[in-house]
């Protein structure tokens, strides 16, 4: 049987996946937001386990509230992407200083 530990440890195991990925890729764009997104993931599994073991759903509307700001962000990430690309023909995070009007 699955418990509450075994969803605490996944979602731990994801959350430093992330932040592994955040201080090794600085460069991308692209990786930072998958990166920034598995974060987020991480921590709707852990409200969805504590409202599974607690027996209350406030944790799991709450998550559908956090998947909507991260469709949100993600959304604003890759326009910024899209500005970058099309400006300096390249993806890298250090290169948006150029975009100050």
């Amino acid at each position: 049987m699955v418990t509450l530990e075994h969803y605490l440890v996944l979602a731990a195991i994801l959350f430093a996946i992330s932040v592994f990925g955040i201080f090794m890729n600085r460069k991308n764009l692209i990786v930072l937001l998958m990166a920034i997104e598995l974060m987020l993931l991480a921590v709707n599994m852990n409200f969805i386990a504590f409202s599974q073991f607690l027996g209350d759903s406030a944790g799991q509307i709450f998550v559908f509230f956090i998947l909507t700001v991260a469709a949100a962000e993600s959304a604003i990430g890759l326009a910024i992407l899209v500005v970058l690309f099309r400006n300096l023909r390249s993806i890298n995070v250090e290169d948006l200083d150029h975009l100050k009007g």
